[in-house]
């Protein structure tokens, strides 16, 4: 009898306490609104003293017109006005005294003019250079303020992974953010617990039956052994051995269930294809007495995790189109290949027509289709629930589409 393995313990009480006292002071405490407030509040405050700083500056750069006034007044035997700014005003001696006045007002407006454009277009270019640096800075103090709800987004993708073990553990100041992760670490824990006794249930469950099937099969097989037993008895030992024999399966089946429904922890390099060639192996003999062909082409498809499961993965899947076939001319495909950075194992197989929405339920324990739930010599209905389960542990899927014509299409995709 095969060493049993041990049955999962429960996980260790948490060194944290997510359920934190009340502050005396509920106001004070620095939540994310107040956080956000202060921090964009102060942003906008800051950048509205640099841009008023800036617009200043440009007024009054627009506003000085340097040393040089707009025009001069030359002395000599008649009086003179010149400007470099306004060269109608040069020519006085053709003017009368309105059109000087108009021509003066006119250089007026249009050195004012000019100091508005200037002042807007480079306020203008401050304001686009102060928007460019107030998205940068926004960005930045963004992804610092949300940088814990990635880290809670990780942890969950990790958890959705099967991997119960992980926690968040935030640390920092005692906001939303911070009760979101606690709270989230706690309902962690339960699931955990909660898991992980359904698990040991199932294991501890499975070990105490194996002994007493196992000393019933072996009494079976002594009597069976016994040359001068009546026929009608060793019908019956038959018919009670192959029904003690089909509970075995069962409980072999809960345990490998249970088994393989926890994260896999040591993972070691499993060529897929290796893995069907033994399932086919093991087949082989089931296939020819019931006239069903296997072919396929296995390459080689790398990926890492347990090769006993692995191996369930492909015998499951072998027997099952073995056994649910035709009853003539009937074939098994088993192929193996990796695709788009994937390993994808795929069994195929005549038989009968199966509608597609009875395919869901081929994955549920102890459904099988069109048929009952015992009575069967096919097997115990956990075939294709430890498959999934091992493919899930694996971080991978399996997917099944009917045939035309009648049968399967099992694909098996696991991470490389």
């Amino acid at each position: 009898m095969a060493a049993t393995p041990a049955p999962p313990q429960a996980p260790p009480k948490p060194t944290w306490d997510p359920r934190r006292p009340e502050p005396p002071f509920p106001w004070l405490r620095p939540t994310i609104r107040i956080r956000l407030t202060l921090l964009y509040g102060g942003m906008f405050l800051i950048a509205g003293i640099l841009l008023l700083s800036i617009i200043y500056l440009l007024a009054a750069q627009a506003l000085n017109t340097g040393n040089e006034p707009l025009f001069k007044i030359a002395g000599g035997d008649s009086i003179k006005v010149t400007s470099d700014n306004c060269p109608a005003v040069n020519n006085t001696s053709n003017l009368t005294l309105p059109e000087f006045n108009a021509a003066i007002s006119d250089c007026i407006d249009h050195q004012r003019q000019v100091a508005l454009d200037n002042l807007l277009s480079r306020s203008l270019l401050a304001l686009l250079g102060l928007a460019v640096i107030a998205f940068a800075f926004g960005y930045a103090m963004a992804g610092r303020v949300l940088s814990p709800l990635g880290r809670i987004t990780r942890t969950a993708r990790a958890v959705a992974g099967s991997d119960l073990s992980r926690r968040i553990e935030l640390d920092g100041p005692d906001d939303e953010l911070k009760e979101l992760a606690d709270t989230f670490d706690e309902m962690l824990e339960r699931l955990q617990r909660a898991f992980t006794a359904q698990q040991r249930f199932v294991g501890n469950a499975s070990h105490e039956l194996r002994t007493p099937l196992a000393i019933n099969r072996t009494l079976l097989e002594v009597h069976l052994s016994d040359p001068n037993a009546p026929v009608e008895l060793q019908q019956l030992g038959k018919t009670l051995l192959a029904t003690n024999e089909r509970s075995e399966q069962l409980v072999e089946g809960l345990l490998l269930l249970a088994r393989s429904d926890n994260q896999i922890v040591e993972r070691k390099p499993v060529d897929l294809a290796e893995v069907a060639e033994q399932a086919v192996d093991q087949v082989h003999g089931e296939a020819l007495a019931k006239g069903v062909v296997i072919r396929g082409e296995q390459k080689p498809a790398v990926v890492q995790g347990n090769g006993v499961l692995l191996e369930r993965i492909a015998l499951n899947l072998v027997q099952n189109a073995v056994r649910y076939n035709v009853p003539e001319g009937g074939w098994v495909e088993v192929a193996t290949e990796v695709q788009h950075g994937q390993a994808v194992l795929v069994v195929s197989n005549t038989g009968p027509v199966v509608p597609a929405y009875e395919i869901d339920n081929l994955f549920e324990p102890f459904r099988r289709l069109r048929t009952e739930r015992t009575g069967s010599d096919k097997g115990v209905g956990l075939g294709l629930s430890i498959v999934r389960s091992v493919a899930r542990a694996h971080g991978g899927h399996i997917s099944a589409q009917p045939r035309e014509g009648g049968g399967l299409v099992m694909r098996v995709t696991l991470p490389v």
